[in-house]
C-alpha cells in the first residue's frame, strides 16, 4: 500500500530532476555574468533551485521549466543587486582572497575581456539584464520577455540600446587605453 503512494512522488521527483538539471550550468553562467561574483552566483543558483523544489507544485505544468528557472534566478539577482548597493561591498582584510588584492593581467586580451565586462557592468541592470539573455545565455527575444516579465519590443529596444551603449562603452575605454604610454621591450 506504501509503494502505490510512493509511486507518483518518484514520478514527480524524477520529472523535477529530469527538467532542472540541464539548466543548472546556464544559470550558474547567467548568475556569474549578472552579479559578477562567483561565491554569490553560486549561493543565488543555490537559492534558485531551492525556491524552484519547494515551490514546484505553483509552476504551471504547460509552463517551460527553463524560463521559469530563469525567472526566479533574475526576481533573486536583482534582489541581490539591490541589497548589496545598499550596503556596499566589505570584505574583511583577513579573509580577502588573492584575486580581491591581486595586480591585474598584463596580457591584451585579459585586459580586453576586463574592459568588456567592466562595460557590460556599467549598462543599466535593465539593459543588462537582456543582453546577457539574449546574447550569451541563446534565449530567445519571447523567452526574454517572459523570464523578464515584459513585452517582447520593450526586449528588442533595450537590447539595442545595450548594444549601442556597450559599442560606445568599449570604445571609449579603447581610446582611454590608447593614450596610456607605451612600453616597450628591453632585452
Amino acid at each position: 500500500m506504501v509503494e502505490a503512494f510512493d509511486a507518483p512522488l518518484r514520478e514527480r521527483r524524477d520529472d523535477m530532476a529530469h527538467l532542472i538539471e540541464p539548466v543548472i550550468p546556464s544559470l550558474r553562467r547567467y548568475a556569474r555574468t549578472f552579479v559578477r561574483d562567483p561565491a554569490a552566483a553560486d549561493d543565488l543558483v543555490q537559492d534558485t533551485l531551492e525556491r524552484a523544489i519547494s515551490r514546484w507544485h505553483q509552476r504551471r505544468s504547460d509552463a517551460d521549466a527553463r524560463s521559469w528557472l530563469f525567472t526566479i534566478l533574475h526576481n533573486l539577482a536583482v534582489n541581490h543587486l539591490r541589497r548589496t548597493a545598499r550596503r556596499g561591498r566589505e570584505i574583511p582584510l583577513d579573509d580577502a582572497g588573492e584575486s580581491d588584492v591581486a595586480v591585474p593581467s598584463t596580457q591584451e586580451d585579459a585586459l580586453r575581456h576586463d574592459d568588456i565586462l567592466a562595460a557590460v557592468g556599467q549598462l543599466p541592470d535593465d539593459q543588462r539584464s537582456v543582453l546577457l539573455l539574449v546574447s550569451i545565455e541563446d534565449v530567445s527575444y519571447a523567452e526574454a520577455a517572459r523570464i523578464l516579465d515584459i513585452p517582447i519590443g520593450t526586449v528588442m529596444s533595450r537590447l539595442a540600446r545595450a548594444r549601442a551603449r556597450l559599442l560606445k562603452l568599449v570604445e571609449e575605454q579603447g581610446k582611454a587605453a590608447s593614450d596610456r604610454p607605451y612600453l616597450r621591450r628591453v632585452q
